[in-house]
């Protein structure tokens, strides 16, 4: 018996009401519903907000000649509290209804460094915070020549502000350990490249 096998399913679940409780930039919906019980029988109705943010796309830009990373830096509004606002991050974007993961994260690369890329090697699919939100990430590596991507780029119309910079691995791998890179997507990706490195696959 595979242990990683749910023990309920999806059908063990019933929404009996569902409403938007906010719509601004982002929605938040109030959701209340029941579900089974490990023991048996069913929980008492609940409910939740949660935050609907929808699928997205994370991209590590890998150039494997120079054994270079590209990363972008930016503004970001939930890392206020924080030394610094600017993170440093994979390229990432939204997926908006009936596209699908590979061609954002192509376009999505274009828009925030300028550069295009043509394969792409799939690392993994991950929730982000399940226990608040939608959003699921599809996360990929591309590998890239990193001597023609620089500058500052975004849409200015989606108040973007982009800055792209090249990094040895070591130097990101570095900024791993040390906190200077402090969110998820950046996070594995630059694990699982790290991982791929020490067993030859890259």
């Amino acid at each position: 018996m595979n242990q990683l096998s749910p023990s309920l399913r999806s059908q063990d679940m019933r929404i009996n009401q569902q409403e938007t409780c906010f719509q601004g930039f982002f929605r938040m919906s109030k959701l209340t519903f029941s579900h089974r019980l490990f023991q048996g029988g069913w929980s008492p109705e609940l409910t939740r907000e949660r935050f609907d943010r929808g699928p997205a796309v994370g991209v590590l830009l890998y150039d494997a000649q120079l054994d270079n990373v590209v990363l972008v830096e930016q503004f970001r509004v939930g890392a206020i509290h924080e030394a610094s606002p600017w993170v440093f991050e994979v390229v990432a974007g939204m997926i908006e209804t009936g596209e699908q993961p590979e061609e954002v994260a192509k376009r999505e690369t274009l828009e925030e460094t300028g550069a295009s890329i043509q394969t792409l090697t799939h690392i993994c699919d991950y929730l982000v915070s399940p226990g608040g939100t939608d959003e699921k990430l599809y996360l990929y590596m591309a590998q890239v020549d990193s001597t023609g991507i620089s500058g500052v780029h975004g849409l200015a119309e989606e108040g973007e502000d982009i800055k792209v910079h090249t990094l040895s691995c070591e130097t990101a791998f570095e900024g791993v350990r040390n906190g200077t890179i402090n969110n998820a997507a950046t996070i594995i990706a630059l694990q699982w490249l790290e991982i791929q490195k020490l067993k030859g696959l890259l």
